[in-house]
């Protein structure tokens, strides 16, 4: 009787006894550790651009406006080199210390203004003169603001 063939030559009994690892939670990677909440994420993120020297960092509580993420931070390099120092920086430090990175990036090759959407927390970086260009926090004028660092 002749063995069928499966994916890639793989006889269907072999594929069979084949247990697939399933991918684990982030709960599974982050071990005993305890999740941080949006807001100690966005003191977190904040925390990391400040040690890159980010300027005039502000965390806006976005929950009474928006559903798609519960802070925002804003935060400015001064210049394009830096603005992608800070990015890379809390890039870097939220994988290595709390192992999360963005779902979505974009920005990055200008420099101007960086967006990292970590869901609860999208992180803004810009130039100061795209920042006065875009304006968010007069646009997002009527939410609170949150104080950076934890009380």
């Amino acid at each position: 009787m002749p063995v069928e063939k499966g994916l890639a030559g793989v006889p269907e009994q072999a594929l069979a006894r084949v247990r697939v690892p399933r991918y684990p939670e982030r709960r599974d990677l982050r071990g005993d550790q305890a999740h941080l909440t949006p807001l100690e994420q966005a003191r977190r993120i904040a925390h990391l651009a400040q040690e890159k020297l980010a300027r005039d960092v502000v965390i806006l509580d976005m929950r009474p406006v928006a559903t798609y993420t519960d802070y925002f931070v804003i935060c400015s390099g001064q210049n394009p080199r830096q603005t992608k120092a800070i990015f890379e920086a809390v890039r870097d430090g939220m994988k290595r210390g709390e192992r999360l990175i963005p779902r979505h990036v974009s920005g990055e090759k200008e420099a101007t203004w960086i967006l990292a959407d970590y869901l609860d927390v999208v992180l803004h970086v810009f130039t100061p003169e795209a920042r006065g260009y875009y304006r968010l926090e007069e646009l997002w004028g009527d939410v609170p603001s949150v104080e950076v660092a934890a009380g």
